[in-house]
């Protein structure tokens, strides 16, 4: 080191050249980028980017006039890690790398790859930021969360889209900040019942149209919202509010715009050459490559940031089933084999192997859920099992059959019974999810109320059996917010929700119905307990086609505690229909969706129903009840 504070002076230790070559830097993220510090008694900026294809480096921004001949980067050995420490610089500069490449006398400037914030959009500079300021206080939920088995616990998602969940149209139609949303959002949730939020990507991203999916700055929230700290607060409050935080994380691609990865030294570095292994079509997005040490570094670096920087509780991966298959949305021709002549990626499978064991070795408690839409197998295996080490996996297959079937005019379900029971085949093979996502409300799907069949009543009714039916189906639940209140339109990303809907008694009836769908299913533990093996759920009847009725029981791990579920997708009412039990007793009837309170017909069993030793179903006793028309009811066993 030297006392002139202008001389170059190495920070990076050849500990962390060596670590972040061999792909096992997992907090890379305090090494690169730009951080605050104090070298040698001088405070300012250090610089570290990677880029082994340059043949310079410079850091520019409003400090040096953009001027690429005042801060020349240093190359460390044959690392390919460029660093500068600028004495002087403080929080709040704006800056991006200058680089100079080997080949193709190509020259980029580029935004910093481990960059903590960014310019507001159009905008596409770094912002210097010191993320570690801010004070926590929920000290209670992350020392709680290792604990905490949310296998056997209630999870009722609430997805959110932040730009278009609410705006404020008095207001130029501006989007909430991280810290109304703090306020407003968490207070609905907590209102409705749900025990998570998972937000479409925040991390920065030029283009709003893609949602957050198209990813520039991995390390960065958005400043759409607001701050870093205004991002650490709206996760905070979640926590002291007794809410999960879930984040939707995308390494399956990332954008070609100029300021970002794609070509970063004159060289494809994050992404492969070939463009039929490094590049998404459809999407018009490239694939990293996951065979590279640096590249898995970073993406493994970039989950564990979230879950350190920012307390996130789970990361909800992306597309994994493009990350899997070498063919992926492919014609023959136009994808490379691997070693073995398959179509799987071995490398991509290796890095989502990895993550998930770093993750929860380092983040007991923190989830890791799949996207995967195929029969991969083991998706929520471990990996120590042959698995690929996630916890959960969204339940693509329930999904499409049931939106298929609930779609179509009841009186031709009973040719489709098939699509209501198929799932309960597999729905054990993985730890599932129930998801009814954003995917499902956009590009002409229509809205879920506008899914369904028949009139303005019907239409209502059987929204609410379809939901009475998945928070009584095994699998913890997803729902895309406007789904609970019955959002007519379709899920525009640059407009808000429809919240003026509410004003009408059939949407607040709709809204009430979900939140009390979600309180049942927290307090009731059939509901939420054995949710993963099948000594959780048992048919009664799947054979009564014909009226397109099912009923089962879901169990607790003690057995003599259960639900019975009476599922109606016809608008027949039927009275006396009996079904078996597993004791003589009185069943309570606490859940019908055609209660009144809902907006229903009202038809139903006054409160109950006592079982009488009737064998029915293989049982010893059963029950006569009323089934009212496109309706599910929930009965509780009382002794």
């Amino acid at each position: 080191m030297t006392d002139n504070p202008e001389e170059y002076r190495q920070v990076l230790t050849d500990y962390d050249i060596h670590l972040l070559a061999e792909g096992s830097h997992y907090r890379s993220y305090e090494k690169l980028g730009a951080h605050v510090m104090e070298v040698d008694g001088v405070h300012g900026v250090h610089f570290a980017v990677w880029a082994p294809n340059a043949k310079s480096v410079s850091v520019i921004g409003d400090f040096n006039k953009w001027d690429a001949a005042a801060h020349p980067m240093h190359l460390l050995g044959a690392s390919g890690i460029w660093e500068i420490f600028v004495p002087g610089l403080k929080e709040g500069e704006i800056y991006k790398f200058d680089i100079a490449s080997r080949f193709h006398r190509h020259h980029a400037v580029k935004a910093d790859p481990y960059g903590f914030y960014f310019e507001h959009r159009p905008k596409s500079a770094s912002i210097v930021r010191d993320i570690d300021t801010y004070r926590w206080n929920d000290a209670d939920w992350m020392q709680n969360r290792p604990a905490r088995n949310w296998f056997e616990s209630p999870m009722s998602i609430y997805e959110v889209h932040l730009g278009s969940w609410m705006r404020m149209p008095e207001e130029a139609d501006r989007f909430l900040t991280y810290r109304e949303l703090a306020d407003r959002l968490v207070e609905y949730v907590l209102q409705m019942g749900y025990t998570h939020i998972e937000l479409l990507p925040v991390a920065e991203h030029p283009l709003d149209a893609s949602w957050g999916y198209q990813t520039i700055g991995y390390f960065a929230p958005t400043s759409r919202f607001g701050t870093t700290e205004d991002f650490m607060f709206f996760v905070d409050t979640c926590h002291q509010s007794g809410i999960g935080v879930i984040l939707d994380w995308s390494p399956a691609h990332f954008p070609k715009d100029g300021h970002g990865l794609a070509f970063f030294d004159g060289t494809c570095l994050y992404e492969h050459a070939d463009p039929r292994q490094g590049e998404h079509r459809d999407w018009g997005t490239l694939i990293f490559n996951y065979g590279r040490n640096e590249v898995r570094n970073f993406l493994i670096s970039n989950a564990t940031f979230w879950l350190d920087k920012y307390h996130i509780d789970g990361l909800r991966v992306d597309a994994v089933a493009s990350m899997l298959y070498l063919d992926y949305s492919r014609k023959e021709g136009e994808w490379i084999p691997n070693r073995y002549g398959g179509r799987e990626n071995l490398e991509a499978i290796d890095f989502i192997k990895r993550f998930n064991e770093i993750t929860h070795h380092y983040y007991p408690g923190v989830l890791t859920i799949a996207e995967e839409s195929t029969a991969w197998p083991g998706v929520t295996k471990p990996v120590y099992l042959g698995g690929l080490g996630f916890d959960l996996k969204w339940n693509m297959g329930w999904m499409n059959d049931m939106l298929e079937y609930i779609s179509r005019n009841p009186i031709h379900r009973k040719y489709h019974h098939n699509d209501l029971t198929f799932s309960l085949l597999y729905a054990f093979s993985e730890n599932f999810v129930l998801v009814l996502s954003h995917d499902e409300v956009v590009h002409g799907k229509r809205s879920m109320l506008d899914k369904m069949p028949g009139d303005l009543w019907q239409k209502f009714a059987n929204l609410r059996a379809f939901y009475g039916y998945m928070f009584s189906h095994p699998g913890k639940k997803l729902l895309f917010m406007g789904g609970e209140m019955g959002q007519w339109s379709e899920w525009q990303f640059d407009h808000s929700l429809d919240w003026n809907l509410l004003e009408t008694p059939e949407h607040s009836n709709l809204q009430k119905y979900v939140r009390d769908l979600n309180r049942l299913s927290a307090g009731e533990r059939p509901l939420h307990e054995v949710d993963f093996q099948h000594q959780g759920f048992e048919w009664i009847d799947f054979h009564d086609t014909d009226r397109s009725i099912i009923s089962y029981i879901r169990y607790a791990k003690d057995r003599h505690d259960y639900i019975v579920v009476v599922c109606n997708f016809t608008p027949v009412p039927h009275s006396g229909y009996r079904i078996g039990v597993p004791e003589k007793c009185y069943y309570q009837e606490i859940l019908n969706s055609d209660s009144a309170l809902y907006g229903g017909s009202d038809l139903g069993n006054a409160g109950g129903v006592q079982a009488e030793q009737v064998q029915r179903h293989g049982r010893p006793c059963s029950i006569s009840i009323v089934v009212p028309p496109l309706a599910v009811l929930y009965f509780k066993p009382v002794r």
